[in-house]
């Protein structure tokens, strides 16, 4: 721990460590994380140098990797930990399954022929697992007679410890090399980004040790009473509300965000805690903060690598949903729990860098610095249009939550037609260098001077905020505002890598056949121009233009899910060595199971909460809706999803389950809100809006 403290404090920072609040905050930091000097103590004693956990080569080296076995055993035992498991991250998970990972903790030890317990844990161990691939949603590529699945190590991705187990992150594919898990299309796609990054530089004369995606997640959700949500089936069950009345009081007096957290209830407490043991396991809890809704709340850590990123957005989810339980809250992760107020988003802010961290690709100044080449920013830029051109369709796919379908297009949430925002002096510099002209990236940066004497004039920056738009450009980084909260953004980061590395492989096929570099990436801006909108994407008249345009516009989840196996996008996928035909269909076939899953739930849980809440309570007061209607649309909910249960085509099936979903189970939640509506109190037994969205008057 010295050590570890030793080498943060050593950092630059912007302000002067103040010793009570930096130890009260950070003590312990990443001790539970086996990275950085954390490891490098235990490594030295097996005779390994520092950084070889970083390196990742141990993996490739028996020896090696048995004396990693040993430090990180002594490290765990060190810790209390008497229990190893290879966490993996199964498909269709998103919503349903706690944590969204799935493991199997076995003890590392053994007993010695005098019955004593001896510690063992071997390279081997570390390396591989296995398990049953036919238990978990596959697509079609698993049968219980033929189940066999084998987990591998994810060496980018640090082992890390909690409670008396050790966590090792895993790709997990089966006995005939499928991949059925969310991680290894995102390492392989992250190997052919790195692939075409450096070869798009070396083109352009500047020669780079590795290209990476790094990612800072912004993570939404809502904070609710515990015993409020005890007495919600249909969020224990779905994540969120079939029927409800809207609360008297909701966000428009848009006094919500960025409200003090109080002291006086538990969201405070329950944060805090989140943040140390997110500290503790070397995550980067940076933010925390009041969002639009009432309840709603946002973390975010600082940036890190796409794939350790991934990982640690996961842990922190379930770490929200086990310590807000500690605190009286139940912690809602879905996209939309609420009617009528914002839902929850997961922005994914990307950016692509030097793996030795020298140049950000998205910074215009330090790219053109580093690689003293004018023309490489605008051929990344081009290259990020012309995928967003290209294959919004996969973008609009890979946020094809069963929660978005509530949740896109309204509340600060993007619409369903993929373009991206530029701002207006990056969009005039690129017009400029398309059209040959003298171009330079000059933002128009502003001065503000609020006319007090004591107060400084400060500068803002040359864009403003475009919270409409799926994609903007945020100044050193592109935020892919669309994300569901409730997802793992692996299948997110897998598009962006492939799309993009697609583009840097096409802008160096024109500069290796003889093309100067301005020329190919000129065209290339001019052929998909289009993709740029900085306008308001709510707008409808902008839509519409948007779409005669043929911008990529999918309003439909099911439409988007069943781009998996759209001929081009097979051919991306296989193009780059991401994914098979056969797990881009087994994969399209898991997400519509998800889907129609996601819808049957909520249809049976709104069932029975009309048959074992709304009746009888509209029973007992006497008002409210004929009983015979409230029987009327139990029965017509049935029906409908007896159809669902008959179609044996699975888009059809997801087509009918959606049409449900967003049209005859709001029909009956209108029945159910008008019972609420009247219904008094003391007979009305479901918790309400008012009990569940405001903690700061009902604890």
């Amino acid at each position: 721990m010295k050590q570890a403290m030793q080498k943060l404090t050593a950092q630059p920072m912007r302000r002067c460590l103040r010793g009570l609040s930096t130890k009260a905050s950070l003590e312990g930091f990443g001790n539970h994380l086996f990275k950085g000097a954390v490891a490098d103590q235990y490594l030295g004693k097996q005779g390994l140098p520092a950084g070889t956990i970083e390196c990742g080569n141990w993996v490739r080296d028996k020896a090696s990797a048995d004396k990693v076995a040993t430090a990180v055993a002594d490290w765990a035992t060190d810790n209390g930990a008497t229990v190893f498991c290879h966490w993996f991250q199964p498909l269709g998970s998103s919503g349903v399954r706690h944590g969204n990972t799935g493991q199997v903790q076995l003890s590392f030890f053994h007993f010695n022929d005098k019955g004593q317990p001896v510690w063992d844990l071997k390279g081997k161990d570390l390396l591989k697992g296995e398990s049953d691939g036919s238990s978990y949603p596959n697509g079609g590529l698993r049968d219980t007679h033929e189940a066999g699945a084998y987990l591998a190590i994810d060496p980018t991705s640090p082992i890390w410890l909690r409670g008396d187990t050790i966590y090792i992150p895993a790709a997990f594919a089966t006995f005939h090399g499928h991949s059925i898990d969310e991680k290894i299309p995102l390492l392989r796609a992250s190997n052919a980004l790195n692939k075409e990054g450096k070869r798009l530089m070396k083109n352009l004369g500047y020669d780079v040790p590795g290209v990476e995606a790094r990612i800072g997640l912004e993570q939404e959700f809502f904070l609710i009473p515990r015993e409020a949500f005890k007495r919600r089936p249909d969020l224990q069950m779905t994540g969120r509300t079939v029927m409800g009345r809207d609360a008297p009081r909701g966000q428009e007096m848009c006094d919500h965000y960025y409200g003090a957290l109080s002291e006086a209830h538990p969201a405070l407490a329950c944060l805090k805690e989140l943040q140390q043991k997110c500290y503790a396991l070397g995550i980067p809890l940076k933010t925390r903060h009041r969002e639009v809704a009432p309840g709603q709340y946002e973390i975010a850590p600082l940036f890190g690598t796409v794939t350790t990123q991934s990982d640690q957005n996961l842990i922190t989810m379930q770490l929200l949903e086990e310590v807000a339980a500690n605190h009286g809250l139940a912690a809602l992760t879905q996209e939309k729990p609420f009617n009528n107020v914002n839902g929850s988003g997961k922005h994914n802010n990307w950016s692509l860098w030097t793996t030795d961290s020298e140049a950000n690709f998205f910074n215009p100044e330090q790219l053109t610095e580093k690689s003293g080449n004018p023309d490489a920013f605008p051929a990344i830029m081009a290259g990020i249009i012309s995928a967003v051109d290209k294959h919004g369709d996969l973008m609009r796919m890979a946020i094809a939550s069963p929660g978005n379908d509530f949740r896109l297009g309204a509340c600060e949430a993007p619409p369903c037609i993929i373009s991206t925002y530029l701002g207006d002096s990056m969009t005039e510099y690129l017009e400029a260098y398309k059209n040959g002209k003298e171009a330079a990236y000059k933002p128009h940066n502003k001065e503000f001077d609020l006319g007090i004497e004591c107060m400084p004039p400060f500068v803002v920056p040359a864009e403003d905020r475009n919270r409409t738009s799926p994609f903007p450009y945020g100044g050193n980084r592109f935020e892919f505002r669309a994300v569901g909260s409730s997802q793992n953004v692996s299948l997110v980061n897998t598009v962006l890598a492939c799309m993009t590395a697609e583009a840097f492989a096409e802008i160096s096929d024109g500069i290796e056949s003889g093309k100067k570099p301005r020329d190919v990436t000129s065209a290339l801006l001019e052929k998909h121009w289009k993709a740029i909108f900085n306008g308001n994407n709510y707008d409808l008249g902008e839509q519409e233009r948007l779409t005669k345009e043929n911008v990529w516009r999918i309003d439909s989840a099911i439409d988007a899910i069943c781009r998996y196996t759209d001929p081009k996008n097979v051919k991306l996928f296989e193009s780059l060595g991401v994914l098979t035909a056969a797990e881009c269909s087994a994969r399209q076939t898991i997400n519509l199971d998800h889907y129609v899953g996601s819808v049957e739930m909520e249809v049976l849980c709104m069932i029975d909460m009309i048959n074992q809440h709304v009746i009888p309570s509209v029973k007992k007061a006497g008002v409210g809706p004929q009983v015979s209607t409230l029987e009327v649309c139990t029965k017509t909910l049935k029906s409908a999803l007896q159809e669902v249960h008959d179609c044996g085509d699975e888009k059809a099936k997801g087509n009918l389950a959606r049409t449900l979903r967003l049209e005859t189970m709001e029909q009956v939640r209108e029945v159910c809100d008008a019972a609420e509506a009247v219904v008094p109190a003391a007979d009305w037994t479901l918790a309400t809006y008012s009990e569940l969205l405001f903690l700061d008057k009902t604890e």
